[in-house]
């Protein structure tokens, strides 16, 4: 009878020796069981009569279920560990070889016994190993540690781009007008915008994660700051400009769990959701008090309508005199602007009051990547996208603002400042005193490459990453505490970060601002010039102009009375001829006028 083996492949590459040899012949052969011609060892007698005594107790039904199962358990465990490669299994099954009959001619119980200790043995290999692999099937994968951060890192423009070597031409030499004016600037087309748009935020120095402080009951213990703003303490102060990794500041909405929710400021929940929604650029601006009028951005592509973010936030009088005016649609738009009315306004200064969209638009719009403010009074003439390429992505930097045209000493801004009745003096003095003592110098060559002190801050264009929203925060702190002028208190705060992490921010040249936002007339002007004439039921202006003040310096008393004195001690010429008589007669003729027409 021929030899089976069970559970091999049919490809016979770890079969028997006789499937083998029958494979390899062309001739079909009777396959007989070998004949042992030698005589048994010793040893192998001993093992027998061992065996031997073992199968006079033990029953053959009993071996052989035993056998039966051991190979049903091998065959099982082949199956189950078939995916993990032909190898193992393979190899745990090479040696299981039976005769399909058992107990017959050419087996005898040693041999019998020694299979079933092989089968035996590969079994329980088999259950030990497969306990461990199912172990690892079972248990939740080891947890990767987490990728390399990714960060933008800018990018140069290609050889032969127009914009690459672009400088700035002379400025036109017109001796008529030497005011501020804009000058060129190099905006690549939107494709190419669009092409280089930054997939990762760009790398935040130190600063990694942070969260604002909220407080419901509040005190005052030193001077300045308001609810809104919590009131920090001068301790507080300092400790927010230790920069560190983990920082918790004062940041506006105190009193608020949510932003705009409860906090001052406060703007409907229908309007909140639909802020939460932006999530690449938002474009704002606010108009409160009726200043301005609402000007509609120009050049904006057809990317920038769909994609980005226009919100106007206006106070309750500004809402009634653009509904009075139609300006107003029935889904809370003008223009490209989404109209949001805000509540509970946090000062009476309505200046005062538009810091805080400009300052904490991270904390209005938590989801948005950018960011472009936009004072009331200008109308945006340039597509976002392309001012976040030229001044942002193509600088590899994070926060940007223009220089002041003209000034560029905080110490110098603050006189020019009194001069014009921005501010009560005192305050301003008491501002700069306090600046002057933490170390505050007049600006010189030795900040290069800082080129500015004084920034214009009506347009802000700046990334939504911690150090950025670290120094908006910081820098509404102390407009909050000290005076409305945000420009007086911008190089501190910048200075005070810049030492600590190095980071820096792009100060453009004033006429390239100049150059892609257009700056009209206060609504009050208009209206008196007659060019926009109130409409029917509108409210009175809120905020008139103030009287002009001559910005040469004021005279003390000693030096207008010394003044006083040597005029008088001048002999006055007298006027002699026909000039002293032409004189008499004019009053002479005025006289007789004036009597003859009682």
């Amino acid at each position: 009878m021929t030899t089976g083996s069970l559970g091999l492949r049919s490809s016979g590459s770890y079969g028997s020796l006789q499937q083998q040899h029958f494979q390899n012949s062309s001739l079909p052969i009777h396959i007989t069981p070998p004949v042992n011609s030698r005589k048994p060892s010793k040893m192998l007698k001993e093992k027998e009569r061992l065996f031997s005594w073992i199968f006079k107790f033990a029953p053959r039904k009993k071996v052989g279920m035993l056998l039966l199962c051991a190979v049903s358990a091998a065959v099982f465990m082949w199956v189950l560990y078939v995916g993990k490669g032909e190898d193992a299994p393979e190899s745990s099954m090479k040696n299981i070889q039976f005769n399909s009959t058992l107990g017959y001619s050419g087996f005898s119980p040693v041999s019998v016994v020694n299979e079933t200790i092989k089968v035996v043995t590969s079994f329980e290999e088999n259950i030990v190993e497969g306990s461990d692999t199912l172990g690892q099937l079972l248990s939740p994968p080891p947890s990767l540690p987490p990728p390399p951060s990714v960060y933008f890192t800018g990018y140069t423009l290609p050889p032969g781009n127009p914009c690459e070597g672009f400088t700035l031409p002379p400025p036109p030499a017109d001796p008529k007008r030497t005011g501020p004016r804009s000058c060129p600037v190099c905006y690549l087309p939107m494709e190419q915008v669009l092409a280089l748009m930054p997939n990762a935020s760009s790398f935040s120095p130190v600063v990694k994660n942070l969260s604002y402080i909220h407080e419901e009951n509040l005190t005052k213990a030193e001077f300045g700051g308001s609810e809104f703003g919590g009131y920090p303490s001068l301790a507080q102060r300092n400790d927010s400009y230790d920069i560190r990794e983990s920082m918790s500041v004062h940041c506006g909405f105190v009193r608020g769990v949510k932003s705009g929710q409860g906090t001052g400021f406060d703007i409907d929940d229908s309007d909140l959701l639909e802020m939460e929604t932006c999530q690449g650029v938002v474009v704002a601006s606010a108009i409160f008090g009726a200043f301005d009028l609402i000007r509609q951005p120009k050049n904006v592509s057809d990317y920038a309508k769909e994609n980005a973010c226009f919100y106007m936030f206006v106070d309750e009088e500004t809402e009634a005199f653009l509904r009075n005016s139609s300006a107003v649609d029935g889904n809370k738009k003008s223009g490209l602007w989404r109209i949001v009315v805000v509540h509970n306004l946090p000062y009476t200064d309505p200046r005062r009051n538009g810091k805080v969209p400009k300052l904490l638009l991270h904390r209005l719009f938590p989801n948005a990547r950018y960011s472009l403010w936009i004072d009331g009074k200008l109308e945006l003439v340039v597509d976002p996208y392309q001012l976040l390429e030229r001044f942002l992505w193509r600088k590899n930097a994070t926060f940007a603002i223009s220089r002041h045209y003209k000034r560029f000493d905080v110490f110098v801004e603050a006189e020019a400042n009194k001069a014009a009745g921005k501010y009560e003096n005192a305050s301003i003095d008491f501002q700069i005193e306090f600046y002057r003592k933490e170390g505050l110098t007049p600006y010189s060559l030795a900040k290069l490459p800082i080129t500015s002190d004084v920034p214009e801050g009506c347009v802000i264009i700046r990334e939504h990453i911690p150090i950025s929203n670290l120094f908006t925060c910081l820098w509404f702190n102390e407009v909050d505490r000290f005076t409305s002028r945000d420009q007086i208190s911008f190089s501190s705060v910048r200075d005070k970060i810049h030492s600590k992490t190095n980071w820096t921010m792009n100060m453009f040249l004033d006429c390239e601002r100049r150059n892609f936002v257009v700056q009209g007339y206060h609504r009050d002007i208009l209206e008196r010039r007659g060019i926009h004439p109130p409409p029917p039921g509108a409210t009175a202006v809120a905020n008139p102009l103030p009287p002009a003040i001559d910005e040469q310096p004021k005279k003390t008393v000693h030096e207008v009375s010394a003044e006083n004195i040597s005029t008088a001690s001048k002999k006055i010429p007298t006027k002699r001829g026909r000039e002293r008589k032409s004189k008499r007669h004019r009053k002479v003729a005025a006289g007789s006028k004036d009597i003859t027409s009682k």
